[in-house]
């Protein structure tokens, strides 16, 4: 291939399957302490997988018949999972509307310290009615006001952590001082959603900006996709002209991009069931929808045509974590010359080759 694929697996309960639970090599009480998660993430990371990703929304699992009708936290699995790992991106979903971007950013951040500098989160939105009522904030809203809130939630993160220089902290213990107050600064930043002084609470990250990631379902994610540096793309139908769009607007919306990304890394994302036997695969595809079932030859050939395509890699969204994702990891990822070269210590942002960014606040001059 002319350049490394990235790859990325999403955690979701069992899997994407919603009778995975059911299998029976599944304990279904791992899935509530964790452990199969940290099992599935675990796997990936020893494959050579660069991400892992973990579904959430704000509302609650539908409770209906033979379905796991709970989902543990997002972050807090990332959190959980992030010291039994060395080198994978830990990325939860965060739901943007209705929750404080003060509080979201700070989360973030910690989330980056725990890793070790390989944090980051999928800033998603809601609009349902069960959600705004969970919160009871504020009633539902369009998608495209809340997908254009999001945008100044990312931007205003960014400023949150750049809020402290990198040497803030000092530690001086002639003067009793641990922090050096002239090197924290006021974000000073208004929207037309909220207002925030700053700043932080939490040292800058190691990242400096822990990546920000999109996905792009609907045309008003695009909004947000602009400032990401990891778009998620659901389906691959006329995929080299949405790669075209994505980065399109990330150039040109005339609005600051993402620091130091280079323009964002583009992922195809595809829920996949794999088996070689293509009678016991429709049997195990029976009740979910998948954008891939099969062998792991076809699926190859597909991601070396979507990376031909121009995408910089693939999220996998598995049918089962305890079925798919041995097989991802033994058998498709060698095809795809995927394996895992660099060494614990590697920040998510040097993975995906993007740079650190410039704190626009040092030496007290905003950028």
């Amino acid at each position: 291939m002319s350049r490394r694929l990235i790859t990325a697996l999403e955690i979701d309960g069992a899997g994407g399957h919603p009778g995975a639970w059911r299998g029976a090599d599944v304990d279904p009480g791992a899935i509530l302490t964790g452990s199969l998660a940290l099992r599935a993430v675990q796997r990936a990371e020893a494959a050579g997988i660069d991400i892992a990703t973990f579904a959430d929304t704000l509302e609650a699992p539908a409770d209906v018949a033979d379905a796991v009708s709970v989902r543990l936290d997002a972050l807090g699995l990332a959190a959980r999972i992030a010291p039994a790992t060395s080198r994978i991106g830990l990325l939860p979903t965060i739901t943007v509307t209705h929750t404080e971007p003060f509080h979201v950013q700070a989360s973030v951040a910690t989330l980056d310290y725990v890793s070790s500098g390989r944090g980051g989160w999928v800033a998603d939105v809601s609009t349902s009615a069960e959600a705004a009522s969970v919160i009871g904030r504020r009633e539902p809203a369009p998608a495209a006001d809340l997908w254009r809130e999001a945008r100044y939630v990312v931007d205003v993160s960014r400023r949150l952590w750049d809020s402290w220089d990198d040497d803030a902290i000092i530690r001086d213990a002639p003067t009793g001082r641990f922090v050096d107050r002239d090197r924290l600064h006021y974000v000073d930043y208004q929207s037309p959603n909220f207002n925030i002084k700053g700043p932080s609470i939490v040292p800058r990250p190691p990242q400096g900006h822990p990546v920000t990631a999109v996905r792009v379902n609907t045309p008003d994610a695009l909004e947000a996709a602009a400032h990401a540096e990891l778009v998620l793309l659901p389906g691959a139908e006329h995929l080299a002209e949405r790669v075209d769009a994505i980065r399109a607007a990330a150039r040109g919306d005339g609005s600051e991009p993402a620091a130091g990304s280079g323009g964002p890394r583009v992922l195809v994302s595809v829920g996949v069931l794999l088996d070689a036997d293509s009678a016991a695969a429709e049997r195990r595809a029976e009740g979910g929808s998948f954008d891939y079932v099969g062998g792991v030859e076809g699926l190859a050939d597909l991601v070396r045509k979507w990376q031909a395509a121009g995408v910089d890699g693939v999220h996998f969204r598995p049918a089962s974590l305890e079925l798919d994702v041995p097989v991802i990891a033994e058998k498709l990822l060698p095809l795809l010359q995927v394996a895992a070269a660099d060494r614990p210590g590697t920040t998510l942002r040097n993975r995906l080759g993007l740079a650190r960014p410039a704190n626009r606040y040092a030496n007290g001059v905003a950028r």
